[in-house]
């Protein structure tokens, strides 16, 4: 059996150079992934970690156009929503924010969860359960970070309704959706968050605090 490989100091610099430059892309350019590329990447995501070994994550490629307009208009109800949610200056700031790259990415990819699986034979979830969705969105990190050393960018969807995109996309009613993914190679690159770019909020300064017990 050949050994483990060793992952040098230049390796642990691009490796900290790969998280400092990953980030929650809204501005896309529209060409299209190389082919075979977004099969990569979700190879490259299931080899994450799962509770039992369950491997709960369910990926859909959504291509349909009348659905990704679904998409669009589900966003703009639920942001719509999100907005009155806010007032003066914030509400002003929250309103410039550009929060999807759902127009421009040419990738759209649904994440989910799925509770019925048999696999793993629910090792390790029973007292836990909720650590089959912990399971998922690690795949989703691994495949967030995947595509950014392929030079991509890839941008979470929250702003909707789980419960309509369900319907949207006709997938089984048992799965739960963890992530709506715009995924594309990005206008530009960032070092620093855009929320912090458009004074939303500033990321922390020093790392969260360890605790002794």
């Amino acid at each position: 059996m050949p050994g483990a490989p060793e992952f040098d100091t230049d390796f642990h610099e691009s490796f900290r150079n790969l998280l400092i430059w990953r980030r929650d892309v809204r501005r896309f350019q529209t060409h299209p992934l190389p082919p075979n590329l977004l099969q990569e990447l979700i190879q490259l995501a299931c080899l994450a970690p799962s509770v039992g070994l369950s491997e709960p994550w369910r990926f859909v490629e959504v291509s349909s156009v009348s659905r990704r307009q679904q998409i669009r208009q589900e966003f703009e109800r639920a942001n719509t929503e999100a907005l009155a949610g806010y007032s003066g200056e914030q509400a002003a700031l929250y309103s410039r924010l550009k929060l999807s790259g759902l127009d421009d990415a040419p990738v759209h990819l649904a994440v989910f969860s799925d509770p019925t699986t048999a696999q793993g034979a629910g090792l390790g979830r029973q007292t836990m359960p909720e650590t089959l969705e912990y399971s998922v969105v690690g795949a989703i990190s691994t495949l967030w970070l995947a595509a950014r050393a392929h030079g991509l960018g890839a941008g979470w969807i929250s702003i909707c309704s789980p419960e309509r995109v369900h319907q949207i996309l006709s997938v089984p009613p048992e799965w739960r959706l963890i992530a709506y993914l715009c995924i594309g190679y990005p206008d530009a690159d960032h070092d620093t968050p855009e929320l912090q770019r458009a004074g939303w909020e500033r990321r922390a300064n020093s790392a969260a605090p360890l605790l002794e017990r």
